[in-house]
């Protein structure tokens, strides 16, 4: 153990070491480093950085964070190491025991979590989906390829967490066995022998159908979060409620789309500021 608790400063509440072993062999750029440190810190310490550090002979790479953006990362699953870090390396340091609840958490992945990653995904999935339409109407093919392919990506993650399994970075391998329908789709778009143009439109098919009967169910967090209060939401105050922060960019689009479904309900308010000038603000509709 090399780790002793004046290598960190007072603010530091949590450490956890990982050493990779698997696949040092094969990679030495990735795993130069002995130890993967995640030193997590106190809710005032809200700069994310990186550490090259020495400790007692042992090359070691620290991210440092704190508990609110280490969620937030792992919810994302965008870093596949985050996600490592947390259930497979050894706590050192747990001075309130929340690294332990974070672990147990992501480990049984209970409903309250896979309804947020589940609007993540949903979110992205519907972002990528209408970008890649809207590369096919430009005639942007191969960008319209690539986003075709991330749409089913997120699907991929999406049917994951409905069975409660946690998605991982090698998701295609994840969803091999399931016999599911985005399968398919991605055989259909990388093996296919129709032209890409093609490969894509019958993608895009599959894909529509997908965002009208998971968009409730996939969007059960927001029209929870909007059923919260008797008053309607702005959209500047969803953009900023804790629970939507990673789907800032994707959360106009989404919110628009439950509109457009008779999911969510528009209210328009008077702007007492501004002569002429109406807010838009959004509730859920009570059925």
């Amino acid at each position: 153990m090399f780790y002793n608790r004046e290598t960190f400063d007072k603010s530091t509440i949590g450490v956890i070491a990982f050493r990779e072993t698997r696949y040092r062999n094969h990679s030495a750029l990735l795993y130069d480093f002995k130890y993967q440190i995640l030193a997590v810190h106190e809710p005032s310490d809200k700069h994310s950085r990186i550490e090259h550090s020495i400790i007692n002979e042992s090359r070691c790479e620290i991210l440092h964070t704190n508990l609110t953006e280490l969620r937030q990362r792992l919810i994302a699953g965008d870093t596949e190491d985050v996600v490592k870090y947390l259930l497979e390396g050894d706590i050192l340091l747990d001075s309130e025991g929340d690294l332990m609840k974070l672990r147990l958490e992501f480990q049984s992945f209970e409903q309250q979590l896979r309804d947020q990653k589940m609007f993540l995904e949903f979110s992205r999935f519907l972002w990528l989906y209408v970008e890649a339409k809207r590369y096919m109407e430009e005639r942007r093919i191969m960008d319209a390829y690539h986003s075709v392919m991330e749409s089913l990506h997120h699907w991929a993650r999406i049917e994951l967490i409905e069975r409660g399994i946690l998605p991982r970075t090698y998701v295609w391998e994840q969803v091999k066995g399931l016999n599911s329908a985005v399968h398919k789709l991605y055989e259909e778009l990388t093996v296919s022998r129709e032209t890409v143009e093609q490969r894509i439109e019958l993608v895009l098919l599959g894909c529509e159908f997908s965002v009208m009967s998971k968009m409730a169910q996939c969007s059960d967090l927001l029209l929870r979060i909007l059923s919260s209060r008797v008053q309607a939401w702005s959209i500047e105050d969803l953009i900023h409620h804790p629970e939507l922060l990673s789907v800032s960019t994707e959360l106009p689009l989404v919110l628009r789309k439950l509109v457009y479904h008779n999911l969510v309900k528009e209210v328009i308010v008077e702007n007492r500021g501004i002569l002429g000038n109406r807010n838009i603000l959004y509730r859920v509709i009570i059925e």
